[in-house]
């Protein structure tokens, strides 16, 4: 997955840089910084000592000693102030830096805390918006694997107002679902009931149906006794099918998803690789999709692609049904990924946001 956003350690990551959110001496400090440098070794503020410090909204890039990666990418975010002293143009700018750098070495994978949110004071679900889009744009023109990573849950936060309008949108369209569905069960099995589905101009067909011996509401054991009494007279003959072969049916099978998938892409006027970056799916497992027609996709692989073709939720569930799967509402995961499709809303980044907020996993490769 391009872009993931995962809880761990950040000094525990096995990837090729993580990132540090360093203040503008370089020489440690509290927070993701101070733990670095901890895990690093005393070699590392060695070296940050003669880079000579780094200002607020660039990044530098050293070694990583007694850490797992490779690199270590100081990036200075900026002090919140209350959004009125270019915050967000120096926390954007801090973040491509890094990105930058990681590019010009090679790195295939970087791990990035969510900067400027902690002892900074940058609003945690503004930190999270601008990390989400600069990283999101640099992943549409550039193959890496890039990771957000928070240690603590109460780090990360998405806006009040979506967290709250998707709960109600959950509420909604699950915790009611499904009471109804129990309760409708309860009834059914404490009143058994038979119905004859029978249009009311064929009651005179049956014998003393028009005075309710088989009605929609009789208890079964009813409606056996008078059946007993005076049986039904009507008959029924079966409609003339013709049966076709199994070799027929297999040679009426639908188009596969993807089938589906390269016409979808033609038709939006996509390229294939603006396709899979903006589905937030890697470029080797497109290339297996492409080559193979009945490649049989993972259920998030089918909705992110559904997601970058911005399509409807009528042909969401469609593509999906060509990989055998459905949106279903004892689902949470899917009744946020609706939500977002029902309100316009495809850019897959943000979905992803909402997804982790609610303990769900991710969409994507």
């Amino acid at each position: 997955m391009p872009l993931g956003i995962v809880r761990n350690d950040i000094t525990k990551m096995k990837v090729d840089a993580i990132v540090n959110a360093a203040n503008t001496t370089l020489m440690g400090g509290g927070g993701v910084d101070g733990c670095i440098h901890r895990a690093a070794g005393p070699k590392l503020l060695i070296e940050c000592a003669k880079l000579r410090g780094c200002p607020t909204g660039s990044a530098k890039l050293t070694g990583a000693y007694r850490l797992p990666c490779k690199y270590i990418i100081h990036a200075v975010g900026p002090r919140w102030h209350g959004g009125n002293c270019n915050e967000e143009a120096l926390l954007t700018s801090c973040y491509k830096a890094a990105l930058q750098l990681a590019k010009e070495h090679n790195c295939s994978s970087v791990a990035f805390p969510l900067i400027s949110s902690g002892a900074y004071g940058y609003p945690k679900d503004r930190a999270l918006k601008v990390a989400i889009d600069t990283i999101g744009e640099f992943l549409l023109e550039n193959d890496m694997d890039v990771y957000i990573v928070i240690f603590d849950k109460n780090a990360y936060r998405i806006s009040e107002k979506l967290f709250a309008d998707i709960k109600e949108y959950i509420d909604d369209n699950y915790v009611d679902k499904h009471t109804d569905v129990r309760i409708d069960a309860m009834r059914a099995r404490s009143m058994p009931r038979y119905s004859c589905n029978m249009p009311s101009s064929d009651k005179a067909s049956y014998t003393e149906c028009a005075e309710c011996t088989v009605g929609p509401d009789m208890p079964f054991e009813a409606m056996t006794a008078r059946q007993s009494a005076k049986p039904m007279v009507k008959a029924f003959s079966m409609p003339n099918i013709t049966a076709l072969s199994l070799d027929d049916k297999l040679n009426q099978l639908d188009e596969s998803f993807s089938e589906m998938l390269l016409r979808k892409i033609d038709e939006s006027g996509m390229t294939d690789a603006e396709c899979y970056k903006k589905a937030n799916i890697d470029r080797k497992l497109f290339s297996k999709i492409r080559s193979d027609k009945l490649y049989k996709p993972s259920k998030p692989t089918v909705i992110a692609f559904a997601i970058a073709l911005e399509l409807p939720i009528e042909e969401v569930n469609d593509m999906l049904m060509k990989a055998g799967f459905a949106l279903s509402h004892s689902n949470k995961s899917d009744i946020i990924i609706e939500y977002f499709i029902e309100h316009g809303n495809y850019n897959i980044f943000e979905i992803n946001e909402a997804l982790f907020a609610f303990d769900q996993s991710l969409i994507g490769a």
